[in-house]
């Protein structure tokens, strides 16, 4: 069984009396410990493709199975469960807190997701969040006193630190450098290798060559699945 089942997804939106469909009949598989990009031009559906999958927003139509439970029609409350337990975010803007050290930043989601952690518990696991992104000699610095790149990792091991079997990344080098952005994906590459299964939303095809599957989306459908070539794959 796949991480991630959709089977014939729709999305509409109604603005008045106008219907504009943004997602019209996307059916996808995605196993798990997968690196697989979302590519397509803005406008293209595959940003409400994502919103749809981390549970930030709901299908007009057809079923999305996470670990085979069908979540489109899930409460509010499950929905929300599942986005904070299960999945982690990552996006081109670090959102970092700008007066709070890497490790402050790291361990803030568990406030909200792991109560009966003690102080002590969530200060280890935030710990051991930084050393997985190599910045555990960071872990007093503020934003202001971190590169870009170092900010992402931040971000980086903030999503993670909840242990999500999936873990989302919108855009995540649009503010980094070239040598910074392959450095992010390589290390994206590794957290795959770990059993993470990662999702990458981009526009650029060089960004989406560092995935090892590329999902072309255009006008809100799927008009290319295929495998990198460098893993073999034609």
């Amino acid at each position: 069984m796949a991480l991630i089942e959709l089977r014939n997804i729709t999305k509409t939106y109604y603005l008045g009396e106008m219907d504009v469909p943004v997602l019209k009949g996307i059916t996808l598989d995605i196993e798990k410990g997968g690196y697989v990009a979302l590519m397509g031009a803005s406008g293209s559906g595959k940003s409400t493709l994502m919103n749809i999958l981390g549970c930030l927003d709901r299908q007009t139509g057809g079923d999305y199975f996470f670990e085979g439970e069908e979540l489109g029609r899930a409460s509010g409350d499950r929905r929300a469960l599942i986005r904070n337990q299960k999945i982690g975010f990552v996006f081109q803007s670090f959102n970092l807190l700008p007066r709070t050290s890497a490790l402050e930043n790291v361990i803030m989601p568990l406030a909200y997701t792991a109560g009966d952690l003690s102080r002590k518990e969530c200060k280890k696991r935030g710990i051991a969040a930084l050393e997985r992104v190599g910045l555990a000699d960071r872990m007093g610095h503020y934003p202001s006193q971190l590169s870009g790149g170092q900010q992402q990792r931040v971000a980086i091991a903030r999503a993670l630190i909840n242990h999500p079997p999936v873990l989302f990344a919108d855009e995540p080098t649009g503010n980094l450098d070239s040598h910074t952005s392959e450095e992010v994906m390589q290390m994206f590459d590794e957290l795959s290798a770990q059993g993470i299964t990662v999702i990458l939303v981009t526009h650029s095809m060089e960004i989406a060559g560092f995935a090892r599957r590329v999902v072309r989306i255009s006008d809100g459908e799927i008009k290319e699945d295929y495998y990198n070539r460098k893993e073999g794959n034609v």
